[in-house]
């Protein structure tokens, strides 16, 4: 499919600036109005409809997961280019390239962030690279002057709402549109495998035309500096060297990650760019590309990012995630038939599961272990109306084998990925549930009063631990 890289707005159907439609308000307030009155009239009843509903999908999502995991241990799909074939295409015939920068308040980061693009092994003719920096962010403006380079361009962003990254990127992208052919986002901590650009491209041209984009593999550098650390790389490396690869090799949705994703330019604007009101606009972007009948592949390239250290931090970032899946499943689940004809019932599944049934389940979790502590304290009486017998025998089962599930896939992956240093921290791994459900219950407060505020991460915390 071939068009004019030119900017094009984003349907209303697929924008998050106004999250609730009337239809989806008033079926709310229907549903909500409904619980209640139902718990009203016999709030035991509801709980246990409520409970056996909530055990029926963490049982599902539980076996799906660890479906997709071992799926991903046996490979799963992914672009590998050796590195005769990423040099298989001369110099003269690569497509011109666009590498977006995008960062905010982060002076103490240019210098890093500078080094790892000046490292990309791509014709610099053939490369345009834009440090993208809002106007009232004088201090790395400031930074990037003091150290410009000469092949890396500024883009000075003026103050508009919303103040995020996918608006940001769409005000520099419409720069190169005539000339970009493929465009790629790396983030102010990123340090890209120098060649993934070129593999990049070698996938492109190998694959067929409804291939729109690349998702890379993402990894962290600082993975041993704490106990979060390892917890948050067990979690990227089963994701995309694992789960990842597994929805691709079954034909499901690729939620793309915020970096180094690789996407044809004409592509990106035949579906409206990214919705500058939606702070996880990479994963409502694969959706929306699954939609208008594009496939992402994964690479088998890697871009080494900063793990978050800090757990207020780790907070902040998690929470946007959270809240940005949530407003992707609000959007996209407008009107449902629809979605069904384009995605197919199993990819609709397991993006549902991602979106919404992820932030969602984290908040269950909290419910969960509260009734857990409530029945080790001495079981109390309304426990045999809440549990009908098959819901209790089924929870007690998610209970001991759906928890050891969950922590044998930690430990799968550490083995698999070549790090049995991080045996413990896998099998400390529920701590981590606990960051994960006060990250969710805050991205669900965010959701009602703040959507699309973008909730800064601090980077470069690792460099300076070291210094």
């Amino acid at each position: 499919m071939s068009i004019q890289n030119v900017p094009t707005q984003l349907d209303a159907e697929f924008s998050a600036e106004r999250l609730f439609t009337r239809p989806q308000k008033i079926l709310g307030i229907v549903a909500a109005a409904a619980v209640v009155a139902f718990a009203i009239y016999n709030w035991s009843d509801t709980v246990a409809v409520l409970l056996t509903i909530s055990t029926l999908y963490f049982l599902l999502s539980t076996v799906d997961r660890a479906y997709l995991v071992f799926r991903g241990l046996q490979g799963g799909r992914r672009s590998r280019v050796s590195l005769e074939q990423a040099y298989s295409i001369p110099d003269e015939d690569l497509p011109v390239y666009t590498v977006l920068l995008p960062a905010y308040r982060e002076p103490d980061i240019v210098e890093t962030l500078l080094e790892g693009v000046s490292q990309i092994d791509y014709p610099a003719d053939k490369l345009d690279v834009y440090l993208i920096l809002e106007e009232d962010d004088e201090d790395t403006i400031s930074a990037f002057d003091a150290q410009r380079v000469h092949n890396i361009n500024l883009v000075v962003v003026p103050p508009s709402h919303p103040r995020t990254k996918p608006k940001a990127c769409n005000y520099a992208m419409e720069l190169p549109s005539e000339r970009s052919e493929y465009v790629t986002i790396f983030d102010a901590d990123d340090i890209p495998d120098p060649l993934q650009l070129r593999k990049a491209v070698y996938t492109f041209v190998n694959s067929p035309d409804d291939v729109a984009a690349l998702q890379g593999t993402l990894s962290y550098y600082n993975a041993n500096q704490n106990i979060l650390t390892r917890w948050f790389s067990i979690e990227y490396d089963q994701w995309f060297s694992y789960v990842l690869p597994a929805m691709s090799e079954a034909n499901c949705v690729i939620p793309l990650g915020g970096s180094s994703n690789h996407i044809k330019t004409a592509a990106l604007w035949e579906v409206g760019g990214w919705d500058p009101y939606n702070v996880t606009e990479d994963a409502d972007l694969g959706i929306r590309f699954a939609r208008a009948g594009y496939r992402t592949l994964m690479l088998d390239s890697v871009t080494a990012e900063e793990a978050n250290a800090d757990a207020l931090n780790w907070l902040r970032q998690r929470s946007r995630w959270y809240k940005g899946y949530l407003q992707t499943f609000v959007v996209h689940i407008r009107h449902p038939i629809k979605l069904y004809r384009e995605l197919g019932l199993i990819p609709l599944l397991r993006m549902a599961n991602i979106t919404a049934g992820m932030p969602i389940a984290c908040m269950v979790n909290v419910a969960f272990w509260a009734l857990i502590v409530l029945w080790y304290a001495g079981r109390p009486a309304f426990f045999d109306n809440i549990f009908p017998n098959s819901t209790y025998y089924l929870s007690l089962l998610l209970f001991t084998a759906g928890n050891a599930i969950a922590v044998t896939l930690a430990l799968l992956t550490t083995r698999a990925s070549g790090k049995p240093q991080w045996l413990v921290a896998a099998l400390l791994i529920p701590g981590y549930w606990l960051l994960q459900a006060i990250g969710a219950i805050k991205s669900g407060v965010q959701l009602v009063y703040n959507p699309s505020y973008w909730e800064k991460t601090e980077h470069g915390l690792a460099r300076k631990a070291t210094h």
